[in-house]
């Protein structure tokens, strides 16, 4: 069997197990799997542009937010329903992370990083100055009356699962199809070596910024659906932080994998879940284990599996 087909046997595994698993968990993990997978597609669509492209942004809580208010202001003030709300939260993730793209791809290294980082508060402020319509810090519900999808509730808790492991089919599929297309190839190829892809004839730019809208829109779609589903849009999801836990994931999970953000999440969501029942020192705890998988596994969880057992793992 060739490695493109066990990778399709893994991943279609995988995905399998998940969508089993909706009707043998109680309730309590039965909603914290539905809230992985959705933050695993976030943290997808930053692996697009980290582990496949190898551009570090300290941005991503603006296409995060750009979707989840997108989403929420057209339910809360254009009274949208659900499936026009997700589609205006794609837009606003598109337009936001192309502007982004355009202009901070004129920097590069530590310039980039920064450069997205101050987008990101920037719209972190936007969110807060323009409090009459998003509430600011305290942020909105959306009503159970407003997430109903083709007469689907979506605040029922097996509808919310379906459509949140609907969402990681379809991005494990889209990325598992990137991964073998030419366009992921140059991406990879622009990681590994820049200057050789643009010597090769490769328009370098125009590449780096087709994978900032690919994962900023994508990290809105994660956003938008969050927002959705879980009933809440808060200025909280625009901060720092939601910037760095991606970061966090794809490195503990494997960069450049294509489970790896899922593994990342899972772990840590768990790890973060378990320790705060101890200790109010949790972080604590997430950083030590962040500390020993960085020095004991230092290509994440899946990248070791690949580097060590299963060589062909996308």
């Amino acid at each position: 069997m060739s490695g493109i087909h066990k990778s399709l046997l893994l991943h279609g595994v995988v995905l399998a197990v998940l969508f089993l698993l909706q009707f043998l968990l109680p309730a309590y993990h039965h909603g914290n799997l539905a809230r992985v997978m959705v933050l695993a597609t976030y943290a997808a669509g930053y692996n697009i542009l980290f582990g496949y492209t190898g551009l570090l942004s300290l941005g991503h809580a603006l296409f995060f937010a750009a979707g989840m208010y997108g989403m929420g202001l057209a339910v809360s003030l254009g009274g949208a329903t659900p499936v026009p709300a997700l589609l205006a939260g794609l837009v606003a993730g598109a337009a936001v992370s192309a502007g982004l793209g355009y202009l901070a791809l004129r920097t590069a290294g530590v310039a980039f990083m920064i450069v997205t980082l101050m987008f990101a508060q920037a719209g972190y402020l936007t969110i807060l100055y323009f409090a009459d319509y998003t509430h600011g810090d305290d942020g909105f519900v959306i009503q159970q009356a407003q997430r109903v999808l083709a007469g689907l509730d979506l605040s029922a808790p097996d509808i919310r699962y379906f459509a949140a492991f609907a969402l990681f089919a379809v991005t494990t599929v889209l990325i598992l199809w990137l991964v073998q297309s030419p366009f992921g190839r140059v991406l990879v190829a622009i990681r590994e070596n820049e200057e050789r892809a643009r010597m090769l004839g490769y328009d370098v730019f125009r590449h780096k910024l087709a994978a900032v809208v690919l994962s900023g829109t994508l990290s809105a779609a994660a956003g938008a659906v969050y927002g959705l589903l879980f009933g809440y849009v808060g200025a909280s999801f625009a901060a720092v932080q939601y910037s760095i836990f991606p970061l966090l994931w794809v490195l503990l999970g494997g960069a450049g994998t294509v489970l790896g953000p899922f593994i990342g999440t899972l772990f840590m969501f768990y790890l973060i879940d378990l320790s705060s029942g101890v200790t109010s020192a949790y972080m604590l705890i997430a950083g030590v284990a962040l500390v020993l998988l960085t020095l004991f596994a230092p290509q994440g969880l899946a990248g070791e599996i690949r580097a060590r057992v299963w060589r062909w793992l996308p």
